[in-house]
C-alpha cells in the first residue's frame, strides 16, 4: 500500500489501527494456485484463525478458498460470511466431542486428532465422513511454540499409533475421507515438508476411501528485507509431480488441501500507531506508542520481528530508537531500531500486520481493541468499529454491596 493511504486512514479513522490490503490477499491466494495449476482438484482453506473478522472471510469466499477452523465460533463466523457447510473443516484440539458432534451436525467436514475421540465419534456416528490428523513426527517452524509436528507435540496422532488407529476404524466401521498433517509454521525448508508429505503418502496407502489430503500450511513469508521466504513456486514444481504420481497409484481421484493463514494476509496488513512521547535516557532513546501489546503480542510472545517506519517522516534522518507500548510492565516491539527520526504525533506503521496480531488482541490494562479498515478497489472501508467503553463493561455484572 502506498503512504498516503496509510496515513489518510490514520486521519480518517484514528490511532491505534489496523489496515489491510485486498489486492495483496488476492495475489497471496493467486500465487499459491499458480504454483499448483498441475493439480487437477486444488483446494485452498483459509486459517480463520490468523485474521477472522468476517469481511475478510466475504473476500475469501469472492476468491474461491475454503475455511480451515479450529473452533465452532470460526465455522459460525464461516457460515455468516456465506461458505457452504461442505467447503468448511473443522481441525480443533483439545475440545469437546459435544463441539465436534455440534460442528458436525451444521455439515461441516471434521478432522479428529486423538484417538479417545475418534473412538467416541466413530462409535456414534459411523456414517459422518472424517479426517484425520496425523502426527508425523518431523520438526518444522520458525519457533518451538509454532513447531506443532515433533513428537512432543499434543497436536494430531502419533503415526506409531497406526495400527490402534486402524484397529478403531475397523471396530467402528467409520468413513475415513481424508487425511491432514500439519508440521508447524515458517517452514524454511521444503525439503523438510516433502520429506514429511512422503509419511503423509505411506499413512495414506492404508485407507482405501480418501477424498482429499490435506497437507496443512507454515509457508514462511518475508518480515524484512532480504528475508528468507518458502519458496511456493519450487513447492508447487516437486510436490504436484509427487502429488499427481501418488493419484495415479492411489486408483481414484484425490483432491490436495493446504490451510494457508499467515502466508494469505500477513503481509496485506499494516497496524498504525501514533507516538505519544520521545524519552531519552541515559543509554536509549524509547519511542512511546498509543498502543502495547494488548493489540499485537507477536514481538513479546514470540520474539518476532516487524518493520517499523516512520510514515510522517519516511526520508528523514535515522536515528536508534526503542519502540515501547503503554501497558504498565515490560512492553517493548523494538530494540534499537533505525528508524526515521521520530517526533511526537508521528505515526508509526508495523509491516506484516495482518497475521495473528489483531485475532490476539485483547483488553489487557481495561483499553479498547483497535479499528479494522479494510482498503478495497481503491477504497478504505471500515470493517470494525473502534471499542468503547460500553463494550468494555458489556458483559460485566455489578453487584450491590
Amino acid at each position: 500500500m502506498k503512504t498516503e493511504q496509510l496515513l489518510q486512514s490514520a486521519t480518517q479513522f484514528g490511532s491505534p489501527l489496523f489496515v489491510y490490503d485486498a489486492d495483496k490477499i488476492s495475489q497471496q491466494y493467486h500465487r499459491l494456485t499458480t504454483a499448483f495449476s498441475k493439480v487437477e482438484r486444488l483446494q485452498i482453506n483459509y486459517a480463520v484463525k490468523a485474521l477472522s473478522n468476517v469481511s475478510i472471510l466475504k473476500l475469501f469466499h469472492q476468491l474461491g478458498a475454503g475455511l480451515d477452523t479450529v473452533s465452532i465460533q470460526e465455522v459460525q463466523l464461516g457460515l455468516k460470511a456465506g461458505f457452504a457447510p461442505p467447503t468448511i473443516i473443522f481441525t480443533p484440539n483439545g475440545v469437546s466431542l459435544d463441539e465436534i458432534e455440534e460442528v458436525a451436525s451444521l455439515g461441516v467436514q471434521i478432522n479428529i486428532d486423538n484417538l479417545s475421540i475418534l473412538e467416541q465419534f466413530g462409535t456414534k456416528h459411523p456414517n459422518v465422513p472424517v479426517c484425520i490428523r496425523i502426527n508425523p513426527h518431523v520438526m518444522a517452524g520458525g519457533n518451538t511454540n509454532i513447531s506443532v509436528g515433533h513428537i512432543d507435540s499434543k497436536f494430531g496422532i502419533s503415526i506409531h499409533q497406526l495400527p490402534h488407529l486402524l484397529r478403531i476404524i475397523e471396530n467402528t466401521d467409520m468413513h475415513i475421507n481424508g487425511i491432514h498433517m500439519h508440521t508447524g509454521s515458517d517452514i524454511l525448508d521444503i525439503e523438510v515438508f516433502l520429506y514429511a508429505a512422503e509419511i503423509l503418502f505411506d499413512t495414506a496407502k492404508h485407507f482405501k476411501t480418501l477424498d482429499f489430503i490435506d497437507f496443512g500450511s507454515g509457508f514462511k513469508v518475508p518480515y524484512k528485507k532480504d528475508d528468507i521466504e518458502t519458496n511456493v513456486e519450487e513447492l508447487g514444481i516437486k510436490l504436484s509431480k509427487r502429488f499427481n504420481q501418488f493419484q495415479a497409484e492411489y486408483g481414484r481421484p484425490l483432491t490436495l488441501a493446504f490451510e494457508p493463514g499467515k502466508f494469505l494476509v500477513s503481509e496485506s496488513g499494516y497496524f498504525l500507531a501514533k507516538v505519544n512521547v520521545v524519552k531519552q535516557t541515559t543509554s536509549t532513546v524509547f519511542a512511546g506508542i498509543d498502543s502495547g501489546f494488548n493489540h499485537l503480542i507477536r514481538p513479546m510472545l514470540y520474539g518476532s520481528y516487524h518493520h517499523i517506519e516512520n510514515i510522517s517522516n519516511p526520508k528523514g534522518k535515522e536515528r536508534f530508537y526503542s519502540v515501547v507500548g503503554y501497558i504498565c510492565e515490560t512492553d517493548t516491539f523494538a530494540n534499537n531500531r533505525r528508524i526515521s527520526e521520530i517526533k511526537e504525533g508521528d505515526i508509526l506503521c508495523f509491516r506484516n500486520a495482518g497475521a495473528y496480531c489483531f485475532s490476539m488482541a485483547s483488553n489487557y490494562n481495561s483499553r479498547f481493541r483497535p479499528a479494522e479498515v479494510l482498503w478495497y478497489e481503491g477504497k478504505g472501508h471500515l470493517i470494525r468499529e473502534r471499542e468503547t467503553f460500553e463494550d468494555i463493561l458489556r458483559n460485566q455484572i455489578e453487584i450491590t454491596f
